[in-house]
């Protein structure tokens, strides 16, 4: 039995080993692509530039340049020095991000050490976090969310066990700590709140009068800063972040996105949930259970419009955590039963007979977990399909492109909601990217989808499309300026991206009176292919 485990450890870790490799190489081949790859990016840089310069990114959205962002602060303020340093370019914000991921990845192997004390299986929980599709898919991007992910598991590993500290100036410490790390989650992304939750709720099962004194004084210093960020914008920080937040909710992509949730990680959630179970009846409920419970309310959020599978990032973290504690005690033998639990299932395995199995059914249960684990990293395979070694790979394996794009595989498929990316871009779409760039340069102010445009050109960045089109949507974004500008020809061109290429219509993510403003007032110069998609090139008309 124990060759029979050490083989599937082996196998297991062999097997996320590949996804390790697969993620480094997807994070080193996007460092090194000077456009945007996922929609968004620029306009990260584009909030560190504002900062960098003395302000807010925050802004009456209505009036030149019509630019926003829904999100809060703080990752464009760690971001901004950098910025300030090396200009608008993509390549630091997206190794920092990834070194962010990697970073959530090895917080949650220390939590499954710790808890319990298992090296190996601590290793592969990390990896599993890094091996799923969904974490795959952002955690390489130039996005602000996987820093808020970090900072969330930081907070949490941080308050785990904490009453069990002796030394009251430690475990003041310790809680200290952990709420810096929540505060620093939240000012990076409003999501955060599942993990405030999660963290404020552990605390209160081990002590009323210590959480509210805690929640008081943390409330006190999150409310300065947001009443700081909110006078020194003139307001605009709660038009852009709260009121742009509001979307409508489409039923289909959550329940897409939950479904394409657990077909991936199934194996490992099976595990989660029994100890959970484990917890909730036998001992105390850990933050980490705690955290698998409030991270499915952003879960659930991820049917909003605008929200994707990025949203189920927390409730991964949690998954993995608590799948590889119930793997390491199981292996170890380590389980924790109170004496009275553990009477009564003595007495209730010696009714059905079954006495013997008592001293076998804890390893049993390590080798069911790491066949799961062997199960979840055949669930979640991504594929680059043009790279030396995995082509021959997939060759052998007879495994081919099932997405947009013919060199990459994704187990994942795709459903409303999921990232269209993944793939590593090729050198024809760098290519294609500077065609476009010699296509709008020297034609002065131009209005692009994608803010790289503006960087690489040198022109004012103008709108950011999702975030005023669901302002609009919600009847707080005014068009009339831009849409003047546009009817005076006052751009020397447009940029937009589509799914197809255009034969005598175009569509974009602006507000629809923009978006035929532009087809009234601009003709199609060209349309140039990079990254699955045709970014369609504008002219205003003679």
């Amino acid at each position: 039995m124990k060759l029979l485990r050490n083989i599937l450890l082996g196998a297991a870790i062999a097997i996320m080993t590949v996804h390790v490799i697969v993620f480094a190489l997807y994070a080193i081949n996007l460092a090194r692509f000077p456009f945007d790859y996922d929609e968004g990016e620029g306009y990260e840089i584009q909030n560190s530039v504002y900062i960098s310069k003395g302000s807010w990114p925050y802004f009456n959205n209505d009036t030149y340049p019509f630019y926003g962002t829904n999100y809060p602060p703080l990752f464009h303020i760690l971001m901004a020095p950098v910025v300030a340093a090396f200009g608008p370019a993509y390549w630091y914000g997206r190794i920092i991000v990834s070194l962010c991921t990697v970073i959530a990845a090895a917080a949650i192997g220390y939590a499954v050490y710790r808890e319990s004390n298992h090296r190996w299986i601590a290793l592969l929980s990390g990896m599993a976090f890094l091996a799923s599709n969904f974490i795959y898919h952002i955690g390489a991007l130039y996005r602000q969310h996987m820093v808020m992910v970090m900072f969330e598991v930081l907070a949490v590993v941080a308050i785990a066990r904490f009453d069990e500290i002796t030394d009251t100036s430690k475990r003041r410490r310790r809680i200290a700590l952990a709420i810096f790390f929540l505060l620093m989650a939240g000012f990076t992304k409003q999501m955060a709140i599942v993990s405030v939750l999660a963290v404020f709720g552990y605390m209160l099962l081990r002590g009323v009068r210590r959480t509210i004194v805690w929640g008081i004084l943390s409330s006190i210093v999150a409310g300065v800063f947001f009443v700081w960020i909110l006078l020194t914008s003139n307001g605009y920080f709660w038009t852009n972040v709260i009121t742009a937040n509001i979307y409508q909710y489409l039923l289909g992509q959550f329940t897409g996105l939950l479904s394409l949730f657990l077909s991936l990680h199934g194996a490992l959630l099976i595990l989660a949930v029994l100890f959970f179970l484990y917890e909730l009846y036998l001992d105390r409920l850990s933050v980490y259970s705690l955290l698998l419970v409030t991270g499915l309310i952003n879960g659930v959020l991820s049917g909003k419009w605008g929200a994707g599978d990025s949203y189920w990032a927390e409730t991964i973290a949690a998954v993995c955590i608590l799948a590889g504690i119930f793997a390491g005690r199981s292996l170890n033998r380590s389980w924790r039963i109170p004496p009275d639990s553990l009477a009564q299932i003595n007495r209730w395995l010696n009714r059905l007979g079954i006495t013997r199995l008592v001293q076998s059914i804890t390893p049993a249960f390590g080798t069911i977990s790491l066949i799961l684990f062997i199960l979840y990293g055949l669930a979640v395979v991504k594929l680059p399909l043009d790279v030396p070694v995995f082509r021959e790979g997939a060759q052998l394996l007879n495994i081919h492109s099932n997405t947009k794009f013919p060199q990459f595989y994704d187990a994942a498929g795709w459903t409303m909601g999921y990232a269209v990316i993944g793939q590593i871009p090729s050198q024809q779409d760098i290519d294609n990217g500077w065609k476009i760039v010699d296509l709008v340069k020297d034609r002065g102010q131009i209005l692009s989808e994608e803010a790289a445009f503006n960087f690489l050109t040198k022109t004012d960045v103008l709108t950011n499309p999702p975030h005023i089109l669901g302002l609009w949507q919600g009847g707080h974004y005014d068009p009339t300026e831009l849409v003047t500008r546009l009817q005076n020809k006052e751009f020397g061109a447009v940029i937009v991206r589509m799914d197809q290429k255009p034969t005598d219509k175009i569509t974009s993510l602006w507000p629809e009176p923009i978006t035929v403003a532009v087809a009234d007032y601009y003709q199609i110069a060209d349309a140039i292919p990079m990254n699955g998609f045709y970014y369609v090139v504008l002219y205003p008309k003679a």
